[in-house]
């Protein structure tokens, strides 16, 4: 259980970060944007991670045998699939046949550059996968 509550504790704090890092980037382009003389002549994917939280169910008698991670229902359509837009040995967009995730899969890769450089070149977000509106895994890349 130690090894297994460390992992999952190490990955629900992995998550805590790449959403600061998301709420800095959307922080990045909408003062961007008000500072631009005009509107960008494309839209701008407004995207998020699903939440997650660690839970450790504790017996009557005080002791704890599993850990698990939670992670935010996505409610998805028939029409959705889950998709890789960033692979993780690769910064470089997944090709992809829908015009939509290639959009995303541009504007994922345009936020790693931003990350990188407003990070002091120390981290970025990499191995974005999930629907068109969540992300559900991805990885930290620290240098």
């Amino acid at each position: 259980l130690k090894d297994e509550s460390n992992i999952l504790y190490h990955e629900a704090n992995a998550l805590y970060w790449v959403k600061a890092l998301l709420r800095m980037m959307y922080w990045f382009i909408d003062h961007a944007i008000e500072a631009a003389q005009e509107p960008p002549p494309f839209k701008i994917p407004h995207l998020c991670f699903v939440d997650t939280g660690a839970g450790q169910p504790v017996k009557s008698n005080g002791t704890m045998n599993v850990a698990y991670l939670i992670e935010e229902l996505i409610p998805v359509s028939a029409d959705d699939e889950f998709v890789k837009y960033i692979h993780n040995d690769d910064v470089a967009p997944c090709f992809l046949l829908d015009m939509n995730d290639e959009g995303i899969a541009d504007f994922l890769a345009f936020t790693q550059h931003v990350q990188y450089v407003k990070m002091g070149r120390q981290v970025y977000i990499l191995d974005y996968q999930g629907t068109h509106c969540s992300m559900v895994l991805c990885s930290i890349n620290l240098h």
